[in-house]
């Protein structure tokens, strides 16, 4: 199956979703940086995953009202001599046509005064309110005109929705052709992690680790960083989105990375590792790691058909609290420590999120009361931690904590696959044992 059959099956699927509603799902904008410089363009993830066009401020209508032939249509910058000579190629109409599949192409200049048309006869909108402003106040203005209309028993969209409730839920089940660019981006960012590991040595700042692991995503054939790189010595691993990574790595402290690459069609890995910079755990560090590697292969077994992310979450945080019940740094029964939450100073996150592509995907997690079950093609990290400093305040009741203990961050982050065999962890080949972590 070539790429733009991907694309195909999952517009097919998309307007099955919608219905009698027509949806715009605009692409990325330019942002700028400072200046007349724009950071690097990234498009939007929904408007890739049905069109695989990666130019800004296209728009894309999907159109299931419309006959076979006007279903897809694209506006799209026109090529232009000039604008391509400073900021590179673009395809065009026709580009989009003969080369991403659209029924029809317009100038993205056209959009205002072609909308009307395209909505006619559609029962409702579907579109992201308070993401794309200046698409927005065209589809606004284009609405009310089309209200009007209404008034004269013609047939005029009456509602507006979110695109979620349409594609998102598409987007969570992972078909083959995503599994294996989530496999690819795992496996990059596995690789980077092992050379990080190799490379560091006490003495070394944390941005030369960010260096090395973000030339090896490159190096491999990434597009670079999913997100900015963690790279956290010593009490730094206690800050939970700590990017400054710029102090000096310290013998016998221990280094967490939580980096991953995006590949150049936006898949993304989000992996996390921990280890001692000087090669050898201390006793503290080593009981904190065994609980909270316990707590992380715990969790994985959960990853099936049918269990759900709230109950990965609860095995992972039993066997953090009975550890630290075992180590004197929590004192009570488990599910009343857990029922009050008195371990939150120590562990404050969840123990993972959707992937794929964004790092924390789209999908929902509960519909009303009751957890999303999990099914195959679902994938998501499984990243519980201990973080202990004097950064959150100890529970009135709890064990005060010594200082040995302080300054100790550790997280343990993996992709997992579910499939209807056993959980798949797509990042495996980054190592995790104590053994490993020590050579």
């Amino acid at each position: 199956m070539n790429n733009q059959q991907i694309y195909q099956d999952r517009r097919d699927r998309f307007l099955q979703e919608l219905g009698p509603s027509a949806a715009i799902i605009p692409a990325a904008q330019l942002v700028t940086h400072h200046a007349d410089c724009e950071y690097p363009f990234r498009q939007n993830s929904d408007f890739w995953y049905l069109t695989g066009f990666d130019e800004p401020q296209a728009i894309a209508l999907f159109l299931p009202h419309r006959p076979l032939g006007e279903k897809y249509i694209l506006f799209v910058l026109q090529k232009e001599t000039s604008a391509e000579i400073w900021n590179g190629f673009r395809w065009g109409v026709k580009g989009a046509v003969d080369n991403f599949h659209a029924d029809i192409a317009h100038p993205l200049e056209d959009f205002s005064k072609r909308l009307g048309d395209y909505l006619y006869g559609a029962e409702n909108i579907v579109f992201r309110i308070g993401k794309h402003p200046k698409v927005e106040s065209i589809v606004l203005e284009v609405w009310s005109e089309l209200l009007e209309r209404s008034s004269r028993g013609e047939s005029v969209p009456l509602a507006l929705t979110a695109p979620s409730a349409f594609l998102h839920k598409l987007r969570l089940r992972k078909d083959s052709w995503e599994i294996q660019r989530l496999r690819e981006a795992a496996l990059i960012s596995s690789n980077a992690h092992e050379l990080a590991r190799q490379e560091t040595r006490p003495g070394m700042n944390e941005r030369q680790i960010q260096a090395v692991i973000e030339r090896s995503f490159l190096d491999q054939g990434g597009r670079g960083p999913a997100y900015g790189s963690i790279v956290a010595g010593g009490k730094n691993a206690c800050i939970l989105h700590y990017t400054a990574n710029n102090a000096l790595l310290k013998d016998r402290e221990l280094l967490l990375i939580d980096a991953g690459c995006s590949t150049t069609d936006y898949y993304n890995g989000d992996i996390t590792r921990t280890f001692p910079i000087g090669g050898k755990f201390t006793s503290e560090q080593r009981a904190i790691y065994e609980i909270v590697l316990a707590a992380q292969n715990a969790a994985i077994k959960y990853a099936l058909p049918g269990q759900n992310a709230e109950e990965i979450h609860l095995q992972a945080l039993r066997v953090l609290v009975e550890g630290l019940i075992e180590i004197g740094l929590l004192k009570g029964s488990i599910d009343s420590l857990i029922e009050q939450g008195l371990y939150r100073h120590l562990y404050m996150h969840r123990t993972g999120h959707w992937l794929g592509l964004d790092v924390h995907d789209v999908g929902a997690y509960r519909l009303g009361e009751y957890p999303i079950p999990l099914e195959s093609g679902m994938v998501l990290t499984v990243e519980p931690g201990i973080y202990i400093s004097d950064l959150t305040p100890v529970p009135e009741g709890q064990p005060s904590i010594d200082e040995r203990w302080k300054n100790i961050g550790i997280r343990i982050e993996d992709d997992v696959l579910v499939t209807s065999d056993l959980p798949d962890v797509l990042t495996s080949t980054a190592l995790k044992s104590i053994d490993d972590m020590e050579q």
